[in-house]
């Protein structure tokens, strides 16, 4: 598929300048929102010691805060709509700070699912979806790279926050490092300060002129036309219910584009991820105790995150290198596709993983798949549905994507409580990743080839001059019909010169 027109935008992004500050900011601001739920498994085992419950309700939290993050996603896009993108990320990472803070002085479990599970959940999804539509508005040609530029955030962040969480819990315990952690979050509300606002307002003052011409125009044709009906309709103060139904349809369709449920390509791309998320995160949240429960010390089994976002961080910009290649690019939704089953492969293989040096063999490929799919998550979105639509698109997906992420780690932890044994939550993560992927490299291939038959069809016709002309002598005939006195127009007719009359009677008067 090729990029999309830049006509649909109004403007062609610069592909480079300030927008690579806003790559910038954005890493920070992705990196943030991808990797803070990864690493606050680090604090698991104390937070189960003193509140006293399972690896299941432990794993709530981490699944609450990324369905609020995923789920949160309509209302991060309507408010991107309305404000735009900055101070929508400000206000995230404000967020983010007050729901850390929150949490250093939880008592119960129930307090922490809200502080860092819904608050800082929240203010992570204002992060995540803005950082990702911003990169569409900057960027058209090397978009790919730029959107694998900004997901290497992520695991820079991982290989960071890992072992910076254990130094911080085992100097300030575990209250201590969520005030830390608070004042860290705060660093998205900078990282937004870099998104400067660009669209059609920013395009060339010839541009701006001839639009406010043509608004100009259409305004006086308008008022005319109002003036003109004003005189023959008769004022109605109340609306009908139904019409005010209406109307709030409306006001939501112009943040939310509910048309994409149309399109093919969305909603096979949609069925996709819902299934894979229900096994892409758990694998994550169990890492490092399954490392400690194995008996690996506590700093190694750290350090396990650490090498998992050291090769995520090669993959990513790598991976985005790649699918700008002109070999990938046209058919970018199968190396999405095998990139999917390829992670599922790696968590069907890691119960074969025996002692720490297997773990860390299994932290390589899982590192290599997971940057793979990560990088070409957003960007395989945007080469289906345009540039133009993508900020529905993201929250659209988003709010569908949660329930699956809300349900995959505490899945997995009642696998774990259940056998006792954490092979049977790496089996059924890979089962599904797997299954997803196959289902993405079907049903893609199906909607290339719907695609390519109907682009012949279309240039078939374009070229065919029977067809035009065909078309051009309909064209003809309706407006002959239009102006000859047919009888089956003659009401119509009539009515109109009745509104006339009526019209001229009252502006004499």
């Amino acid at each position: 598929m090729s990029p999309p027109v830049p006509a649909e935008l109004g403007y062609t992004p610069p592909d480079g300048g300030w927008g690579w500050a806003v790559v910038f900011g954005a890493s920070i601001s992705v990196g943030f929102a991808f990797t803070f739920p990864k690493a606050f498994t680090i604090y698991f085992k104390e937070l189960q010691a003193v509140y006293s419950i399972s690896y299941s309700q432990i794993a709530w939290i981490t699944s609450i805060m990324c369905a609020t993050t995923y789920g949160g996603g309509p209302i991060s896009s309507i408010l991107v709509n309305r404000y735009g993108s900055r101070p929508v990320v400000m206000f995230g990472g404000l967020l983010c700070g007050i729901g850390m803070v929150s949490a250093a002085f939880c008592t119960t479990i129930l307090q922490l699912y809200i502080c860092v599970g819904f608050i800082t959940g929240f203010g992570l999804a204002l992060n995540l979806q803005p950082s990702v539509i911003i990169i569409g508005k900057y960027f058209l040609k090397r978009r790919p790279i730029a959107n694998g530029l900004a997901m290497a955030g992520s695991p820079v962040m991982l290989c960071t926050l890992a072992p910076l969480n254990q130094y911080l819990f085992d100097n300030f315990g575990w209250r201590g490092s969520f005030l830390i952690l608070g004042a860290i979050l705060l660093h998205c509300c900078v990282a937004g300060a870099l998104f400067r606002p660009i669209g059609a307002a920013t395009a060339s003052v010839k541009t701006q002129a001839a639009e406010r011409g043509k608004d100009a125009l259409e305004e006086e044709v308008t008022k005319d036309a109002l003036e003109m009906s004003s005189a023959t309709t008769v004022p109605v103060d109340t609306k009908t219910e139904e019409e005010e139904g209406k109307d709030c349809c409306e006001k939501i369709s112009q943040y939310l584009d509910f048309s994409l449920f149309k399109h093919r390509g969305f909603l096979i791309y949609l069925i996709g991820n819902v299934l894979m998320f229900l096994g892409f995160f758990a694998p994550i949240v169990f890492l490092a105790p399954y490392a400690k429960h194995i008996g690996i010390d506590e700093y190694s089994a750290a350090f396990l995150l650490s090498i998992l976002a050291i090769v995520d961080m090669i993959a990513r910009p790598t991976t985005g290198i790649i699918a700008n290649s002109k070999w990938v690019r046209p058919r970018i939704q199968y190396f999405f596709s095998f990139s999917i089953a390829f992670n599922g492969a790696c968590h069907l293989l890691c119960p074969l993983a025996s002692g720490y040096m297997g773990l860390v063999v299994y932290s390589i490929f899982f590192g290599l798949a997971f940057g793979m799919v990560c990088a070409m998550l957003f960007e395989t979105l945007m080469d289906l549905v345009g540039a133009a639509r993508f900020t529905s698109a993201v929250g659209l997906v988003t709010i569908a994507e949660c329930c699956t992420i809300l349900l995959g780690p505490p899945i997995g932890g009642t696998l774990i409580d259940t056998f006792g044994d954490y092979k049977y939550m790496f089996i059924k993560c890979g089962a599904v990743m797997v299954l997803a992927g196959t289902f993405l490299f079907i049903m893609n291939y199906y909607n290339y080839r719907l695609l390519a038959k109907e682009e012949k069809e279309r240039k078939a016709k374009e070229e065919d001059p029977k067809s035009v002309r065909t078309e051009n002598e309909s064209r003809n005939n309706w407006n002959k019909e239009n102006a000859q006195d047919g009888p089956e127009l003659e009401p119509l007719r009539e009515e109109q010169e009745g509104l006339k009359k009526e019209a001229n009677g009252t502006n004499e008067v």
